[in-house]
C-alpha cells in the first residue's frame, strides 16, 4: 500500500498519494493519468474542488456535441464512485474519433481516481471503467486489399 500525505484543503482533509503523478499546491491536490483507445490519447488533470469536466478548453458537453448520448460515458467514473462535486477535470484530448476520445478521457478519469484513493477501484473495475480496450484498426498488408480482405480468387 503506498504512503500518503496529508493536506489540508479547502476545509476538508485529503490524502494525497505518494506518486509520481499527484502533487499537492495551494488549490489542492492535483493528479494526472493517461487514458488511451484506438488512436486517441487523453491526458486528464484532476483537482479537488470545484466541479465540472472540460475537454480541450470546452466543456464536455460542447466538445463532444455530435455524440450526446456517448458522451455522458466521460461522466461515469465521477458518478460511479460520487466524487463528482469534489473534483474538477481538465482533459487534452488528441488523435483518433470522438468514440475513442470519449473512451480515451473516461479511462484517464478512472486512472486518476484510483491513484487518488485506491479503495474506489473495485468500484470501478465492476463498472468496467479500469480495463483499457486494447482494440485497434489492423495494418494493411502486402497483396491484400485491406488488412484482411483478399483480391477475389480466379480459378482461370
Amino acid at each position: 500500500m503506498p504512503r500518503s500525505k496529508k493536506v489540508e484543503s479547502i476545509g476538508e482533509e485529503l490524502a494525497v498519494p505518494s506518486a509520481k503523478s499527484a502533487k499537492k499546491s495551494r488549490k489542492g491536490v492535483s493528479i494526472t493519468s493517461v487514458g488511451r483507445r484506438k488512436r486517441a490519447t487523453a491526458s486528464v488533470l484532476l483537482t479537488s474542488g470545484g466541479s465540472g469536466v472540460t475537454v480541450n478548453n470546452l466543456s464536455w458537453d460542447k466538445y463532444f456535441s455530435e455524440r450526446p448520448l456517448t458522451a455522458r460515458k466521460v461522466l461515469r467514473p465521477l458518478e460511479a464512485t460520487n466524487i463528482a462535486d469534489r473534483f474538477s477535470v481538465a482533459a487534452r484530448v488528441q488523435g483518433g474519433g470522438k468514440a475513442g476520445q470519449i473512451d480515451a478521457v473516461a479511462l484517464g478519469i478512472a486512472r486518476a481516481i484510483v491513484i487518488f484513493d485506491p479503495s474506489l477501484k473495485p468500484i470501478l473495475r465492476r463498472e468496467g471503467l479500469i480495463t483499457r480496450d486494447s482494440r485497434e484498426k489492423e495494418r494493411k498488408k502486402p497483396g491484400f486489399l485491406r488488412a484482411r480482405k483478399k483480391p477475389q480468387y480466379s480459378k482461370r
